[in-house]
C-alpha cells in the first residue's frame, strides 16, 4: 500500500467513527452495545493504519535519502537539474504523500540548503519551474487516449498578466532585507572669477529598500489531471500555478496598498507625478513632457482596455487625414499594454525599468488532498507561495493619469 492509500483508508475510518458518535449525540443517548463494539473495532483499525503510515513514511524517507543526493559544492549543476525537474511530479508526490526522487529531490534539497526548510512540509521548486519549456511543445498530445485533447484545453477567461513584461527589473535569490543606495542631491557647481573659491556642497544619499512580502494562490486540480504524464498537462499545471502568483504580483506592482501584507504599488507612492486622463493629442504630449522635464525616457503605457478604446476613437487633429491618438498597441509613439487587472479610468506612463521586483528564495508548493469539498470530487488543492517585494528607484519616473472630477 502507498502512503496515500493508507491515509485515505484512515480518513474513511475516522469519518465512520465520527458518524457513530454524532448520531448518538444527536439523539441524546449513549452508544448501544453493538455501536460500542463497532466503535472499538474502528478505533483498532485507525491505530493499525497509523502504525502502517509511520512505517511507510520511514521507508519513503529512506528511499528519498538513497536516491536524492543534495548538491553541496557544484552549483553549476543546479540549472541542469532544474531542466529535468517536473512540477507535475512534485504535485503528484504531494498528492500521494510520498517522498520526491531523482532531480526533483535534489533540487528541493539544494533549495532548502540555500533558503532554509519549507514550512508545513511544503516542497520547494525554483522560479524557473514556472517558465514554459521549449521542449514541451508537442503536436496534438492526448490527455487520455482518444478522449481528451490537451491542445484543445479550454482555460478560464483571465486578466492579462503584463506588468512584468514591460521591463520591470527582477532581483532574485535575495536573503534578508535589501537596501539599495540611491543618490539624492548632487554636486553643486558655479562660475567664479579668477581667485574666487568654488561653491561647496555635500553629496546626499538615500536608499531604496526591499522587505519580504508573502503572496500565494490556491487552485483545485482533478486527481486525473495530475496523474496524467502528457507533456501538455505539465504545461497546464505550470500555467495555472504561475498565473495565480503572477496575477497577484502584477496588481501589487501597480496598486499595492502597502498594508495587509501587500507591497506598495506605483499609484500609491509619494512622489509619483499625477495628471488627468488624456482627451486630446495635446494632453498626451503634455504627459510625455512631464517625464522629459525630469530626464525620463518612458518605455510604455499601462492601462485598461476601456481607456485605450476611448483614445482609439479620438483624432489627433480635426483635419482631413489625421491619425487617431491610439491604436490597438500604441498610444502616440509609445507601446501600450492593456489588462482588465489595471485600475479603472487610469493610465500610467513611465520608464518601467525603474521598478524593482525582489524575489526571496523559491516557490513553495503544498498539496492538500483532504480538503473536504475537493475530496468529495476526487480533487486536490494545490497551494503555491512566494516571497516578493516591489520598489521604485525614482517615483517621478511615472505619471499616473486618472479621470478628473
Amino acid at each position: 500500500m502507498t502512503l496515500q492509500t493508507i491515509r485515505e483508508a484512515r480518513s474513511l475510518k475516522v469519518n465512520e467513527g465520527r458518524t457513530l458518535l454524532d448520531n448518538a449525540q444527536r439523539e441524546n443517548r449513549s452508544l448501544t452495545a453493538e455501536e460500542s463494539a463497532k466503535f472499538d473495532a474502528i478505533k483498532g483499525a485507525i491505530t493499525d493504519l497509523e502504525q502502517q503510515e509511520q512505517r511507510q513514511q520511514f521507508m519513503d524517507d529512506a528511499d528519498r535519502r538513497s536516491i536524492g543526493t543534495p548538491i553541496t559544492g557544484n552549483t553549476d549543476t543546479l540549472p541542469e537539474l532544474e531542466k529535468r525537474a517536473s512540477l507535475l511530479a512534485v504535485v503528484r508526490a504531494g498528492m500521494e504523500g510520498r517522498a520526491l526522487t531523482g532531480a526533483d529531490a535534489e533540487v528541493h534539497a539544494e533549495l532548502e540548503r540555500r533558503h532554509g526548510k519549507a514550512k508545513h512540509g511544503g516542497i520547494l521548486v525554483p522560479l524557473s519551474a514556472f517558465e514554459k519549456r521549449q521542449n514541451m511543445t508537442t503536436t496534438a498530445p492526448e490527455l487520455v487516449a482518444t478522449q481528451h485533447r490537451a491542445d484543445q484545453y479550454i482555460g478560464p477567461l483571465r486578466d492579462s498578466v503584463l506588468v512584468q513584461r514591460l521591463g520591470v527589473r527582477t532581483l532574485s535569490g535575495l536573503t534578508g532585507n535589501v537596501s539599495i543606495p540611491k543618490a539624492g542631491t548632487g554636486l553643486s557647481v558655479g562660475w567664479v572669477e579668477e581667485g574666487q573659491a568654488l561653491p561647496e556642497s555635500e553629496m546626499d544619499f538615500e536608499s531604496v529598500s526591499l522587505t519580504p512580502h508573502h503572496v500565494g494562490g490556491i487552485t483545485e486540480m482533478s486527481r486525473q489531471l495530475i496523474q496524467q504524464s502528457s507533456p501538455a498537462i505539465e504545461d497546464l499545471v505550470r500555467q495555472d500555478l504561475s498565473w495565480a502568483i503572477a496575477h497577484a504580483v502584477d496588481k501589487a506592482i501597480i496598486a499595492g496598498t502597502g498594508t495587509g501584507g501587500q507591497p506598495l504599488g506605483i499609484i500609491n507612492r509619494t512622489g509619483v507625478q499625477e495628471a488627468e486622463l488624456p482627451e486630446t493629442w495635446a494632453d498626451v504630449l503634455a504627459i510625455e513632457q512631464m517625464l522629459a522635464a525630469v530626464n525620463i525616457n518612458p518605455t510604455g503605457w499601462y492601462t485598461s482596455p476601456g481607456v485605450l478604446t476611448a483614445l482609439r476613437g479620438i483624432l489627433k487633429a480635426a483635419t482631413a487625414g489625421s491619425e487617431y491618438i491610439a491604436t490597438a498597441g500604441r498610444i502616440g509613439d509609445l507601446p501600450a499594454a492593456t489588462s482588465n487587472a489595471a485600475p479603472v479610468d487610469t493610465a500610467i506612463l513611465g520608464d518601467w525599468s525603474q521598478v524593482l521586483l525582489g524575489q526571496w528564495g523559491a516557490v513553495e508548493i503544498l498539496v492538500n488532498p483532504y480538503a473536504e469539498t475537493p475530496y468529495r470530487r476526487g480533487g486536490v488543492l494545490v497551494r503555491a507561495m512566494s516571497t516578493v517585494d516591489v520598489a521604485v528607484r525614482h517615483e517621478q519616473a511615472f505619471v499616473v493619469a486618472t479621470k478628473g472630477p
